[in-house]
């Protein structure tokens, strides 16, 4: 079994947590309009087609919107992404530090992947209620209807209207979705950053291009395994209260009237935003840890 880094070093959980954050901003900067195109079109349905794709939905939000459209729900997640990230690369270093037996010693594989895992168990907590949000949001403009003035709005009637349950709805579903993904994610970037290593050097040492690269397929990679998951997901968590009793009623409806490629709705822009978001992400902690490293060596 191939081992995680020929050359590594002290994993400090503390240093992830704040070089996380920062790599969480830069990821949401980059990411969310294609994110909403993305919601958008996971939750329109085949009786009402208000998009026929990723650019025809593009225009018709920019056309009907402005390009502020493209930003529509980003106070939630703005406003959790960064402590999401934080927490969730926070676990994934604690995940590492837990398997690790002495400072210094590569991990195999396997224990990076549950490391990984660990990270989606932990961000669950912020995920599924920014995204309860967001995803309310993200809808509402389609409707004609505008329920929610922002997500401090939304948060407060969900809970007054159905209590905290309301608020996590899809909790469950964002486990399923974030643990394996997760677990993807992460090995999958160690792995890409560890064979674009020239031989001999360490893989703290990679150029930018290289790190864009690692952090963007592994975005790609994440998303491959996620997407399904995600899009029952954005169901769920958009539909009426009551409406469905559990993600096998969304699976079961989902695929009776689309068919098992409704799945995939929204492949194009996750798949779009997944590569430039994800980069950007890994470039901003890895920028962020170097620092870190540099200012407080012996934390």
């Amino acid at each position: 079994m191939a081992e995680g880094n020929s050359k590594t070093e002290k994993i400090s959980p503390v240093k992830n947590f704040f070089a996380g954050g920062f790599g969480g901003a830069c990821l949401l900067l980059a990411g969310h309009p294609l994110d909403t195109i993305k919601v958008r079109l996971q939750t329109q349905s085949r009786s009402t087609v208000l998009y026929l794709g990723t650019l025809d939905c593009l225009k018709k939000t920019v056309a009907k919107e402005g390009v502020l459209g493209l930003y529509k729900g980003m106070g939630a997640p703005l406003a959790g992404v960064s402590p999401m990230m934080a927490i969730g690369f926070f676990g994934f270093g604690l995940g590492k530090r837990l398997q690790q037996n002495e400072a210094g010693h590569p991990l195999m594989y396997p224990q990076v992947f549950a490391a990984g895992m660990l990270a989606g168990l932990f961000t669950t907590v912020i995920v599924a209620p920014g995204e309860r949000i967001k995803c309310l949001l993200q809808i509402q403009a389609n409707s004609g209807l505008v329920k929610y003035s922002g997500p401090v709005d939304c948060a407060v009637q969900l809970y007054r209207e159905r209590g905290i349950r309301s608020v996590f709805k899809g909790t469950g579903l964002t486990l399923m979705r974030d643990i394996p993904s997760s677990g993807v994610y992460f090995m999958s970037y160690e792995w890409l950053k560890n064979t674009l290593t020239p031989k001999g050097q360490s893989h703290t040492d990679l150029s930018i291009p290289r790190v864009l690269f690692a952090g963007g397929v592994a975005g790609i990679l994440n998303w491959a395994v996620a997407i399904p998951v995600d899009v029952l997901k954005s169901i769920f968590q958009t539909a009426p209260d009551g409406k469905y009793s559990g993600f096998r009623d969304v699976f079961r409806e989902l695929v009776k009237e689309e068919g098992i490629t409704s799945l995939y709705k929204g492949f194009t822009p996750v798949m779009l935003r997944a590569f430039p978001a994800n980069a950007a992400c890994f470039l901003g902690f890895e920028l962020s840890l170097k620092f870190l490293n540099w200012l407080l060596p012996d934390i």
